[in-house]
């Protein structure tokens, strides 16, 4: 048996798992589930099969880009290079932000890392917004300019 007929039953086996718990949540309907907590067990079990087909799907997506990427070298130093790029922005920002303790609204306070992070993270948002319109006038006027 390929991967591909294993795959393909247990997609199916969730669907229908799925299926179940959506025909029993419409039959029970929303005042009966408000109004007794031991139906409330049927929404619990399928929000916990949605979380494990999103954990399926993220560690497949995880584990298929890694292979990919060890299996071709140009790309995997194509990825290093990108990654090597987005940890010089993250640090350029880190380095251009001040961190101040503040009070908040609940009366809590943010410590002055916190401060720095947030305001790190906002930099980087800018500095990358600014990096991609940039890339993308640059290549627009080289596209133009060479035809």
């Amino acid at each position: 048996m390929n991967i591909q007929k294993i795959i393909k039953i247990v997609a199916l086996v969730i669907g229908l798992i799925a299926v179940f718990f959506l025909v029993r949540i419409m039959m029970l309907g929303d005042e009966a589930i408000e109004a007794d907590v031991s139906n409330q067990a049927v929404l619990s079990w399928f929000s916990n099969l949605a979380y494990v087909v999103l954990g399926i799907a993220t560690i497949t997506a995880v584990v298929f880009s890694l292979v990919n990427l060890v299996s071709h070298p140009d790309k995997l130093k194509k990825a290093l290079m990108s990654l090597g790029v987005f940890a010089l922005v993250l640090a350029i920002a880190w380095f251009a932000s001040s961190g101040v303790e503040t009070k908040l609204t609940d009366g809590k306070m943010l410590s002055a890392n916190g401060s720095q992070m947030i305001e790190a993270g906002i930099k980087a948002f800018y500095i990358l917004i600014l990096l991609a319109a940039g890339l993308m006038l640059f290549f627009g006027v080289k596209k133009m300019i060479s035809k």
